[in-house]
């Protein structure tokens, strides 16, 4: 087997596996099944992967690097303020949570290991969640005085991060919430706007940084 071949092979695996283990979990999803669909023998799973709990961690590490592959953060100018910077990261962490539905399982996949989290979920937050936490912390850093304290901090960055993630998670609940109309503007814009305000009204109450509304919505 050629290496193109070998390397086609590894990519059918790890795309049918996260469908499947987005689908139905890591449990219930089968390796037998897994290879089926994706037209290779069992053996070509332990080759390429060791077992089925390696396949799982590589699927999620792989849908979560895609995703961050398809919307990456904006090269920012060097004399772009904070504050369009956080709008910026607000903008494409909700991109990628709410655009792009044939990708869907991508979400679908990574959402269940945060219900439900195993030895992936080291793993992703290692390599890929704490490196853009840290992005967020360092801009949170330029907007608060030096005397807010690290935890405070970091709950700021929790909430940028659970008003996005919000949006995703309970997208049936606040569609039956709102009235139809209303619920039309929630795009990524809107939402965006919203919280890069919420987000710096918060830091102004910490004494941070009291910026104009027009500063809050830069640009994109």
């Amino acid at each position: 087997m050629s290496t193109n071949d070998r390397d086609d092979t590894k990519e059918r695996l790890l795309e049918t596996a996260g469908r499947m283990f987005a689908e139905k979990g890591f449990r219930d999803a089968s390796v037998r099944e897994i290879c089926q669909r994706a037209g290779t023998n069992l053996a070509a799973v332990n080759y390429h992967f060791g077992d089925k709990e390696r396949l799982y961690i590589e699927s999620i590490k792989r849908a979560h690097m895609r995703r961050a592959e398809e919307v990456p953060l904006p090269q920012w100018p060097a004399d772009a303020s904070a504050e369009t910077r956080l709008r910026g990261f607000v903008h494409t962490f909700l991109t990628r949570l709410l655009r792009n539905r044939e990708t869907e399982w991508h979400e679908q996949l990574m959402m269940r290991e945060m219900l439900e989290p195993s030895g992936a979920c080291t793993e992703l937050v290692r390599d890929f969640i704490r490196p853009n936490f840290q992005i967020l912390l360092t801009l949170l850093d330029e907007l608060l005085p030096p005397e807010v304290d690290e935890e405070t901090r970091w709950l700021i960055g929790f909430g940028v991060a659970g008003q996005c993630l919000y949006f995703r998670m309970s997208a049936p609940v606040v569609r039956l919430l709102v009235a139809p109309d209303r619920y039309e503007h929630y795009q990524v814009d809107y939402l965006t706007d919203h919280i890069t305000r919420s987000t710096l009204a918060t830091i102004a109450g910490f004494g941070g940084r009291n910026v104009e509304r027009r500063e809050a919505i830069a640009a994109h």
